[in-house]
């Protein structure tokens, strides 16, 4: 972990010093590049309707000059790369560098490219002016475009999303922010669309959007929660028609995390800009999810004065499978149907002195409960409070996906979630949740050790100062902030204009996500059936799925034993299910999946039905289970 993190770290500050490089030049009028305040091609070209250019254009200068008529664009770079190359540009150390996000992998080398292809980097202003050393000050919106050979191109776009705070390298001269799932999209034919969301820093760096005096910036909320998702949007497709002389035939969003977030912003706030949208794991209700991930620690420091050890946590995760049926897969089908208390299970618990209590896990100190933490554990399990307070999970086991009273203030994980992964056990999505109390709250101090700001620094703060009441407060404040947040809660349950617009959405979701439980979107999903009219209207242009065993960090190849969807780069089962509803008519059904392994596979039911044992037959064969309400 502290290698990824000084990986990451060591990326965002190379890119952060060529943002303030970018941010300079603009407001002095001497660019890099070419300013792009000739004639209107590029304009035009992001109309369908418009001019379409006699000829296809080479990956040269002349692209450039082409690339004219809109005064707030910047043509950063255009470089040819041919099949087999590393997706490197001269003299840069290290390729992939938005595959080292939140929950992927760091250090990765850069992918090979798989097809003869044009790179373009482009900048959209106006940015947010100020000091130059200032991580709230930005030259403007990076975006990075893989254009596949002339003779390769598919007709289709697939612009991706970003993770955490976004802030990759795409408006940087010397690295390449694409990684290898997007080389094997444009491989596979795509144009392949990506941007750092109006920021450089790193996934794990929210200082952007705080101004030097402290206060919001509300230009860099602007531009990472929906305005460069729409800039994508309409360069990609005018810079597409100009490369091929001819627009592009569909256009599809592929997001996850916080890239699923966007997908859902761009449903909501852009209906026009795709005809197709996946939604992989969104990251929205934003400020409540995020802030939420405090409560497991906060309630370990109120109840115990202490933390509960990871070892812990891990080991009665796994009781709890165990405990509802999940021994020999390994995972929970339905973890919302489990109500396991290790409270009431002497093989959790650490032998009291009077001999009474624990009987398995009691000689093992390092992985026994004691009672005062499982009930801890229960309050995680349940959700965040504003006291504290947690029923018993005999009554209510947290899996309700409505926040019922105005006590329950937001979802725990599930019990088939490893708990040892979660912000409970001091992943890296503590990080993300100290950043946000801290930009709700104002203070910096409360951050973690990534937020930098001239007012103060991160120093998680967040621990000694915030209780039971002082968590509440901020996160009731983070709702209060939406509209200085650009509304990155992104929980409008409102979609006519995407049905009008005849856009179509496939949405995902881990049963077993470590760092957005289930129940949000779940939850967003039920609030779209509500009010626009029920399952049959909704599920004519939005689909949702439900995977057991997914985790959030395992998005590309999850454990070997847990059948789970795969990117572009293996089966894309999700995606294809999608082109093949904008493109062919066929709304998605059933989709069978299997681990890597081949040992376990499941069928995954468009919700809400949900996959159901039959009662007889392999637990680890698809057949015998069935889809079902």
């Amino acid at each position: 972990m502290t290698q990824r993190i000084t990986n990451i770290g060591n990326r965002g500050n190379e890119a952060f010093a060529h943002h303030r490089k970018l941010a300079t030049l603009l407001a002095s009028g001497a660019m890099l590049g070419m300013a792009l305040t000739g004639p209107a091609a590029f304009a035009q070209a992001a109309d369908n309707g418009g001019p379409t250019p006699s000829a296809p254009l080479a990956c040269d200068d002349g692209l450039k000059t082409a690339l004219s008529g809109s005064a707030d664009t910047t043509v950063l770079l255009v470089k040819a790369f041919k099949q087999g190359e590393p997706l490197l540009l001269e003299g840069a150390a290290n390729g992939a560098a938005s595959s080292s996000t939140v929950e992927g992998a760091a250090g990765a080398p850069p992918p090979t490219v798989g097809t003869d292809m044009c790179l373009v980097k482009l900048l959209v202003g106006p940015g947010n002016p100020g000091p130059a050393e200032a991580r709230s000050t930005s030259a403007g919106i990076g975006i990075e475009v893989l254009l596949p050979s002339h003779d390769g191109w598919n007709g289709r776009i697939r612009a991706y999303g970003n993770s955490g705070w976004s802030g990759t390298p795409q408006a940087s001269e010397t690295q390449i922010a694409s990684d290898d799932l997007h080389s094997a999209a444009a491989a596979k034919g795509f144009v392949v669309a990506t941007s750092d969301n109006g920021h450089m820093g790193s996934p794990i760096d929210p200082s952007f959007a705080m101004n030097p005096d402290g206060s919001v910036n509300t230009v860099g909320w602007k531009d990472f929660s929906e305005r460069s998702l729409h800039e994508v949007a309409e360069k990609t497709k005018a810079l597409t028609k100009l490369y091929y002389g001819r627009p592009h035939e569909f256009a599809y969003w592929d997001g996850f995390s916080t890239g699923g977030r966007q997908g859902l912003k761009i449903a909501q706030a852009f209906p026009g800009d795709f005809d197709g949208i996946l939604v992989g794991a969104p990251a929205i209700n934003w400020s409540r999810y995020h802030t939420a991930g405090l409560y497991a620690q906060v309630a370990m420091k109120q109840d115990l004065g202490r933390l509960v050890a990871p070892e812990k946590l891990a080991t009665v995760t796994k009781a709890a499978i165990a405990a509802c049926g999940g021994a020999e897969l390994g995972f929970l089908i339905d973890p919302l149907s489990c109500r396991y208390d290790p409270t009431q299970d002497a093989a959790a618990l650490c032998k009291e002195p009077s001999g009474q209590a624990g009987s398995g896990a009691a000689g093992d100190p390092q992985a026994c409960l004691t009672k005062e933490e499982a009930t801890v554990v229960n309050k995680i399990w349940y959700g965040q409070t504003v006291d504290g307070s947690a029923p018993a999970p005999q009554s209510d086991n947290g899996s309700a996906n409505v926040l019922s009273d105005q006590t329950r203030l937001w979802f725990g994980w599930t019990r088939g979630t490893d708990l040892k992964a979660t912000p409970a056990g001091g992943a890296p999505g503590i990080f993300l949740a100290a950043d946000q109390a801290a930009l709700e709250m104002q203070d910096p101090t409360l951050g973690s050790q990534f937020f930098v700001n001239a007012t103060g620094k991160g120093a998680n703060r967040w621990l000694e100062t915030l209780d039971y009441a002082g968590l509440a407060a901020a996160q009731a404040r983070g709702v209060e902030l939406q509209p200085q947040f650009s509304a990155i809660n992104t929980d409008d349950p409102d979609l006519s204009a995407l049905d009008a617009a005849g856009g179509k959405v496939v949405m995902y979701q881990g049963l077993a996500d470590e760092y957005i439980p289930a129940q949000g979107s779940i939850g967003y999903y039920e609030s779209v059936l509500s009010r626009m009219g029920g399952a049959e209207a909704v599920q004519g242009f939005f689909r949702s799925y439900l995977i057991p065993g997914f985790t959030h960090s395992g998005r590309s190849e999850g454990l070997p034993n847990v059948p789970v969807p795969q990117p572009v780069s293996g089966r894309d089962e999700m995606f294809t299910a999608l082109q093949d509803w904008v493109e062919n008519g066929k709304a998605p059904g059933t989709i069978k999946v299997t681990s890597s392994d081949g040992s376990v596979s499941l069928p995954l039911c468009v919700y809400p039905m949900k996959t159901t044992y039959k009662g007889a037959g392999s637990v680890k064969s698809a057949t015998s289970y069935a889809c079902e309400l």
